[in-house]
């Protein structure tokens, strides 16, 4: 068994964050799924096909559900799915968390977790200009 893994995010945001992640890495090593909020969308039918889908996705070591935007709509269905023994859910999702997510399939949900979150922090890098040479300080934000 592994955790299974649901994407609530804003007009295929999600659908389309998993199918470059497994198109880079050659295959989905998750049970994985992808729930598309849209402008309209009802919030309680949402709500029940992301239960529906976390159930689906559930075999017993929990599903890590990610979100893009803290606060909004596909956060907020996400909210409404908590269970602390079953379900972990983390908004901000990125390309560099998703890929850290499959890259590392086989560990516990909390585990997945503390992957996801470094993968987040450190896939966010301030990138020189071009033809600059960067100093470690520079490649992490800071400046001298």
């Amino acid at each position: 068994m592994s955790v299974g893994l649901l994407l609530i995010t804003h007009a295929g945001i999600g659908a389309e964050l998993l199918e470059a992640a497994t198109r880079m890495l050659g295959a989905c090593p998750l049970r994985a799924k992808a729930l598309s909020v849209e402008n309209g969308d009802d919030p309680a039918l949402m709500a029940r096909r992301a239960r529906t889908y976390t159930e689906e996705l559930d075999t017993g070591d929990g599903v890590l559900v990610l979100t893009d935007l803290f606060g909004s709509t596909p956060a907020n269905i996400a909210s409404g799915l908590c269970d602390a023994g079953h379900i972990r859910i983390l908004s901000g999702v990125n390309l560099p968390m998703l890929v850290r997510v499959l890259n590392y399939a086989q560990l516990s949900l909390d585990d997945l977790v503390d992957k996801a979150l470094s993968g987040a922090r450190e896939g966010v890098l301030l990138c020189p200009a071009a033809g600059c040479v960067a100093t470690p300080d520079v490649a992490h934000g800071q400046r001298h």
